[in-house]
């Protein structure tokens, strides 16, 4: 989980409110592009893709209640997005892969979302600042919660 806010501070720039909503509308309007998969569809299959084949730890990679996760994946298993395999010398683990046809549709969702996101940041006065700045901030995010495992592991 990423650090929590503390409510009792000073309140943030009205600087800091407008770029909150802004992720906000971006999130909704690339996701949009995705008509067929769900946020949560993209996330969890975004994570398997990124390396993460552990069911067990999908729930603290993405920030998001184990009940959420099993549902997504159960959902994406049985339309043949997700395959579920056991873990050789665990019997409790499953892992994750994308069907071939799971690797298809999340290519060609991915490819539309990012052109979407492309097309805004063309909009900017410099697109490719943007793009850069939001991959500083996804790494910032990579930061954050895996110096929170840490904590929680210690």
């Amino acid at each position: 989980m990423i650090e929590q806010l503390n409510l009792d501070g000073p309140m943030p720039s009205p600087e800091i409110i407008e770029a909150v909503r802004a992720l906000s509308r971006l999130s909704r309007i690339v996701e949009r592009a995705s008509d067929q998969l769900s946020g949560a569809d993209y996330r969890v299959m975004a994570a398997i893709v990124g390396g993460e084949a552990r069911a067990s730890r999908l729930a603290s990679r993405l920030a998001l209640g184990k009940p959420a996760i099993s549902s997504t994946v159960d959902s994406l298993s049985k339309r043949g997005l997700v395959v579920k395999s056991e873990v050789e010398g665990d019997n409790r683990a499953i892992a994750l892969s994308l069907s071939e046809e799971g690797a298809e549709l999340f290519g060609s969702m991915e490819a539309r979302m990012a052109r979407q996101f492309e097309l805004l940041a063309e909009r900017t006065p410099n697109g490719g600042q943007v793009i850069e700045s939001i991959n500083w901030l996804g790494d910032a995010i990579e930061a954050s919660m895996a110096a929170h495992s840490r904590e929680v592991q210690a």
